[in-house]
């Protein structure tokens, strides 16, 4: 399972942008293939996104989903400021657990 982290400054109201984010990327990310979770965090000046996907493929091409939807909809409110892409290593929320034996 692959994690995608997106870090966003806002301006604004960030619960008001969290609402539509669950009212429009929510949807959005749930119809695509491989989709397993979406939070958002709330850390001082900036939102940071998290999303849980199958594959790294399936987390790589949200980035463009996401873009889409912010672009027609929050445009000059947030401000894409990092995203990464990798393995989930251990979830207590998504059942994954860390592989025994492996090495960092």
């Amino acid at each position: 399972m692959h994690g995608r982290i997106a870090t966003y400054r806002f301006t604004g109201d960030a619960h008001e942008i969290a609402h539509r984010a669950e009212e429009g990327m929510l949807p959005i990310f749930q119809a695509q293939q491989g989709f397993r979770a979406y939070s958002l965090v709330l850390t001082g000046d900036t939102v940071v996104s998290f999303s849980a996907w199958e594959s790294a493929d399936q987390a790589d091409a949200a980035s463009g989903a996401a873009a889409g939807w912010i672009a027609d909809n929050l445009a000059g409110q947030i401000e894409l400021l990092d995203v990464r892409v990798g393995e989930i290593l251990l979830s207590t929320a998504l059942g994954v657990r860390a592989p025994a034996g492996a090495s960092a």
